[in-house]
């Protein structure tokens, strides 16, 4: 069955901003985590200054809007010099909100792990570093995964804000055809359904990530 012009219109604006979108989620999703791991562990083993740094890192960016922090990026830094594409702006300010959030999940998982396998890592001839890095966050990131997936999922939705930065991804590209034929309803239903899609191979992926890392007995009393 052939569809009508505003749906032929419709879908293949859509699908452009869902490539844009994934262009956004997949790099934030990266950098967040590898931002989460390193700020998660600075602020659980790192000395009294850096701990001091990755608290204010993840107070600020926690304690603030998403919008304001783009806002900043794209419409703010150009005032001291620093200028920034709509999709740079919107990748970075993705990736440094998701990192802070993530650096609590990590640091929980951190914390959670006893202090006897550290010392028990030394003891055998590991430096601070080794014994964090090969004993401690594999362990940790294994009971940090279901809070660092929901993490994930919600930067996915967090995408739709890149539009306000004028970075036209899979929202931008529907509102903009629902101002153009004023079908906000059935424009937003079907954006919906993309997101829908979306959060569901992200949740797939996630449970095989998790399948991959399960360690019988681990965490279990």
């Amino acid at each position: 069955m052939e569809l009508s012009p505003f749906y032929q219109e419709l879908i293949t604006s859509l699908n452009r901003g869902l490539m844009m979108s994934i262009a956004l989620i997949i790099p934030s999703v990266i950098g967040g985590v590898l931002i989460g791991v390193l700020a998660g562990a600075t602020r659980t083993f790192g000395n009294p200054v850096i701990r001091k740094v990755g608290d204010t890192y993840a107070a600020i960016f926690r304690g603030t809007p998403l919008v304001v922090q783009l806002f900043i990026l794209y419409f703010g830094l150009p005032n001291l010099g620093i200028y920034l594409s709509p999709y740079v702006a919107a990748v970075v300010g993705f990736t440094l909100c998701s990192g802070a959030y993530q650096s609590e999940y990590i640091r929980g998982a951190l914390l959670s792990i006893k202090r006897g396998q550290y010392l028990g890592a030394q003891a055998l001839g590991f430096t601070t570093f080794q014994a964090i890095f090969w004993i401690i966050v594999p362990q940790a990131v294994r009971r940090a995964i279901h809070g660092c997936g929901n993490e994930i999922i919600y930067l996915i939705k967090y995408s739709s804000l890149a539009f306000i930065v004028t970075c036209i991804e899979l929202t931008g590209e529907g509102k903009t055809i629902a101002t153009e034929y004023f079908r906000f309803t059935e424009v937003f239903t079907i954006i919906g359904l993309y997101y829908l899609a979306l959060v569901t191979v992200a949740i797939f992926i996630l449970k095989k990530i998790e399948q991959r890392l399960y360690v019988p007995g681990f965490g279990r009393s």
